[in-house]
């Protein structure tokens, strides 16, 4: 299953956004309203959690400068990766997509892909808060 965020442009170079969305604490204040836990795990994975949802521990998998981070969950149950897709705009812009890849069966597919869109969506929107 795969699915995309809109592309966001964000007030900061490829850079510095790239530099941010290293650092796992960051992705806190991208998370949505209704997070009911948020918790980094030493330097390169953290544990957030949604009401209503199962916790999900997502790692640093990889790191391109500039232009890609991919984060990936740290258990093989529900095999996933969210890949920022980072393009320079200008000096002082750039825009970013995110890109969700899961394995998952049809019936899970079904029940989860409305969620993770929204998910997804909202991390990208609040790009901009960073």
């Amino acid at each position: 299953m795969n699915l995309e965020s809109p592309r966001v442009t964000v007030e900061k170079s490829a850079q510095e956004l790239f530099d941010l969305l290293s650092d796992v604490q960051n992705f806190e204040k991208l998370m949505p309203e209704n997070i009911a836990k948020f918790e980094v795990i030493g330097g390169d994975s953290f544990i957030f959690g949604l009401k209503g949802m199962p916790e999900i521990q997502l790692k640093m998998k990889e790191k391109v400068a500039p232009n890609k981070v991919i984060l990936g969950a740290a258990s093989d149950k529900l095999p996933f990766t969210l890949e920022a897709d980072i393009k320079s705009v200008s000096e002082s812009s750039s825009n970013v997509q995110l890109l969700f890849n899961g394995e998952f069966n049809a019936m899970m597919g079904m029940m989860i892909k409305g969620p993770i869109g929204k998910f997804i969506e909202t991390l990208a929107l609040n790009m901009t808060k960073l």
